[in-house]
């Protein structure tokens, strides 16, 4: 019942009702448009030609598309050259030192962050879908087209280029005016919808007795132990002990309390896997689509499962989880803050020990949380691919899905808690006016 009443109470809270509808609201609207196809291409034809050619790399990519990329509708991009913008902006916050102080300008200059990585996108994506209409008219003598030529290329590149800036701005708006990160729940919207295809396809195979039913029960238990693994981990923290200085501020004394600082295992959530995906994701699409078989061998090499895949994603997930980390904690900064409040941790001497404390212990956490996100995401689909079943139960997926529900299911709950409040804190003042 209590879970039960939690839920009702959010029809109760007029705000939160309405940023709920608009949310599933645009999440529909990309959902719909995931089906519209590109003018002057066949769809259903060419989606089942890069299935069977593309295999387990092409169901990994079109995983974060919904299945848009691979019948090339007008969403076939889908979110990623926004992604790959956003990593790039953030890697020049690092190099570039102009981009990085704007970084710091507070309100003013994340707009023109933001303003930059719009741009990046657009330029991104007209590369892209310049790449996939040439592609598109080589493959199979360019049986998938109907008016090949340089009108069809600019048709493909212009509808592609659109449809991910539509992509772009309904996350912006859901992430403005509805519930939980846009972005993210756009790549949640196209991995859920995949879900009733992939369990079909899995039965499907039960039936045709191509898998036995030890297998199918396995396969179920290893989903359950990863969607566990991963809400007991990312619900871990390591606690730093803080103490507060007691000061005297005219006759009052202020101070004296114990706290704590609660650093997560896995600081960075699911971005790093996202990156990693994406940056792999440019050149493994393209080359997917240039029919040479050298270049066709290369895209066979960074299929999941292969061993060069292996460890360049895991490389790039352990990179970014140190490397956004950084971003979005600063030992330094926090640091001076204790300091500057009279805190500070037992046996650590305020100030230049405390970064270092920190940033000891930030590094190591990063590290488990590197190792930890690696894991699921890789060894799920080393053993699911070894039994020849869908890709899309993979760990990626089951991470992004589950991290993303969570970061959702905690913000309703942060909008449940602050209209409860304020009734507690109306009982508290009437029980102390009677005592």
């Amino acid at each position: 019942m209590g879970a039960l009443g939690n839920f009702q109470n959010i029809f109760k809270i007029e705000e939160l009702k309405k940023r709920l509808f608009f949310t599933l609201a645009l999440l529909a609207v990309y959902r719909i448009g995931a089906h519209i196809p590109t003018p002057g291409i066949n769809g259903e034809q060419l989606s089942k030609f890069l299935l069977q050619r593309g295999g387990a790399l092409m169901g990994f990519f079109d995983m974060f598309s919904g299945g848009a990329l691979s019948r090339v509708t007008i969403f076939a991009l889908g979110i990623m050259p926004y992604i790959s913008a956003a990593i790039i902006l953030e890697l020049l916050t690092v190099v570039v030192p102009a981009i990085g102080k704007l970084a710091k300008e507070g309100e003013e200059g994340r707009k023109k962050i933001v303003k930059y990585t719009r741009w990046g996108t657009i330029v991104i994506s007209v590369i892209q879908s310049m790449g996939i209409a040439v592609g598109l008219e080589g493959m199979a003598g360019g049986a998938f087209i109907s008016h090949p030529g340089w009108g069809f290329r600019l048709m493909t590149m212009i509808t592609l280029t659109a449809g991910t800036t539509f992509i772009m701005w309904l996350g912006e708006q859901i992430t403005e005016r509805g519930i939980g990160n846009g972005i993210s729940l756009i790549i949640f919207a196209g991995i859920v919808s995949r879900f009733p295809s992939a369990i079909s396809s899995t039965f499907a195979l039960f039936k045709a007795k191509e898998i036995s039913l030890f297998l199918l029960i396995f396969l179920l238990v290893v989903v359950i132990f990863v969607i566990g693994f991963i809400i007991y981990v990312e619900r871990g923290q390591r606690k730093v002990p803080v103490q507060y200085a007691k000061r005297i501020v005219g006759r009052k004394m202020y101070g004296g309390q114990s706290t704590h600082l609660p650093l997560k295992i896995n600081t960075s959530g699911v971005i790093p896997p996202i990156f990693a995906s994406s940056i792999i994701m440019f050149p493994a699409t393209v080359a997917g689509f240039i029919q040479i078989p050298w270049v066709q061998s290369i895209a066979r090499e960074m299929a999941p499962g292969s061993i060069f895949y292996t460890v360049i994603y895991i490389s790039m997930i352990i990179f970014f989880s140190f490397f956004y980390t950084a971003i979005v904690f600063n030992p330094v900064d926090v640091a001076d803050n204790l300091k500057k409040y009279g805190g500070f941790i037992p046996g650590i001497r305020p100030g230049q020990k405390t970064s270092d404390y920190l940033y000891k212990v930030l590094s190591r956490l990063t590290f488990v949380g590197g190792i930890y996100l690696s894991a699921v995401c890789i060894l799920p689909e080393i053993l699911i691919s070894k039994f020849n079943v869908p890709f899309y139960f993979g760990g990626t997926s089951l991470l992004i899905v589950v991290e993303v529900a969570l970061d959702t299911i905690s913000q309703v709950e942060s909008h449940l808690v602050t209209r409860s409040y304020e009734g507690f804190l109306k009982r508290s003042r009437i029980r102390s006016r009677r005592a």
